[in-house]
């Protein structure tokens, strides 16, 4: 089997997260935002909104090829995607849901509609306070036939939004390149001295409607794709997370509703470096994926995984080389793993486990040292 093809348990694995944005898996704040969102769009429009839901794996077609992703593209990469065979993936984005929308669209043919697609989404992604490797993203699309759509109604549509998601909150945006928009932006809000990115808009490319079947001569759009976790956190001033999905009950209750997030008693975090041997080429969001593999439900236990250090094979001295037993396409790297349940203390032996299961998962030299003796 291709070796960049996800394992069927790891597929299983995926598809048993709970998306937070449906309501057929219980109520949630998340969903709160996702409904605030698209009544702000359609009573500012006077439109239908459609709303759309479907199955996490989809067609490469769909995820990358109607969006105009290059086919030699970073995003394609296994090292970002999770392939479930040679056709198809596990959505890296909402925005996969769009092309057969716009494909009903071009059959059914309406003035004026908001196209509203929630849902988790696969990413192979670093472990801290601010990445999982299933987030939750919200596509707003809007498609209107005759008077074309404008950089004017973009604005109008991020000031529309941020709002309904993120009331009061200054924002900015910063041109940014997708290859389904023109005119692309990045938005970003204010949080204290910092400006923190929630999503991405730009007008819809004409290529991409022409694709689904749509007249871009008569036909014109607005795309958006919001990060609905990172909102979350914003709004209700939650600084992991992991507590986005906590089921703890003092946590829990408080995940149903946008009022600000009152802190429950935080539990001691223990921590634990250890020194790895890995090829070269191996990125933070690859250790990431690979620890949450091996660790299944105890990677929740895992505050974040911060990378401190890396050397190549060449820059370091003879003796580490010696003692690492290194070869020369690898490199160092000294990661500090930060353990915190949410729910109990843990003891240090339990600590130490979850430690080795993280070395066990990414360390591949021939030298090893584990904290159990």
């Amino acid at each position: 089997m291709n070796s960049s093809i996800c394992s069927a348990d790891a597929v299983r694995r995926a598809l048993s997260i709970r998306d937070l944005t449906d309501p057929s898996k219980g109520p949630h704040a998340m969903q709160l935002v996702v409904g605030a969102c698209c009544h702000a769009l359609s009573s500012a429009w006077g439109c239908e909104a459609r709303v759309r839901r479907a199955t996490p794996i989809v067609s490469i077609a769909d995820n990358y090829d109607a969006l105009r992703y290059p086919r030699d593209g970073a995003a394609r990469d296994a090292r970002y995607t999770r392939y479930v065979c040679d056709t198809a993936l596990l959505r890296t984005q909402t925005s996969a849901m769009i092309p057969p929308l716009l494909r009903e669209l071009a059959g059914a043919p309406v003035a004026d509609v908001l196209l509203a697609c929630p849902g988790v989404v696969y990413r192979r992604d670093r472990i801290d306070r601010l990445h999982t490797g299933e987030p939750h993203q919200l596509d707003l699309w809007r498609v209107r036939r005759g008077q074309r759509l404008a950089s004017v109604d973009l604005r109008a549509m991020i000031a529309c939004v941020v709002s309904a998601s993120l009331p009061d909150r200054e924002w900015r945006t910063v041109p940014a390149v997708h290859p389904y928009t023109l005119e692309g932006e990045q938005i970003d809000v204010r949080s204290g001295s910092e400006w923190i990115e929630v999503g991405e808009c730009g007008l819809a490319h004409p290529e991409v409607l022409a694709a689904s079947g749509l007249d871009p001569d008569t036909c014109s759009g607005l795309a958006m794709g919001l990060g609905l976790d990172r909102i979350l956190m914003l709004r209700k001033g939650v600084g992991d997370i992991r507590l986005l999905r906590s089921v703890e009950p003092r946590v829990a209750s408080q995940m149903r509703d946008l009022a600000p997030y009152r802190p429950v008693s935080t539990m001691p975090a223990v921590r634990r470096d250890l020194s790895i041997v890995v090829p070269e080429v191996v990125t933070e969001e690859e250790l990431g994926d690979r620890v949450r593999a091996a660790l299944g439900d105890r990677a929740c236990s895992i505050e974040c995984i911060e990378v401190l250090e890396e050397t190549a094979c060449a820059a370091l001295p003879p003796a580490a080389r010696a003692r690492l037993g290194i070869r020369p396409e690898q490199k160092n790297v000294l990661l500090r793993i930060v353990v915190r349940d949410l729910g109990r203390t843990l003891t240090h032996a339990e600590a130490n486990e979850i430690r080795d299961a993280v070395y066990a998962a990414v360390h591949e030299g021939p030298v090893q040292e584990w904290a159990g003796g």
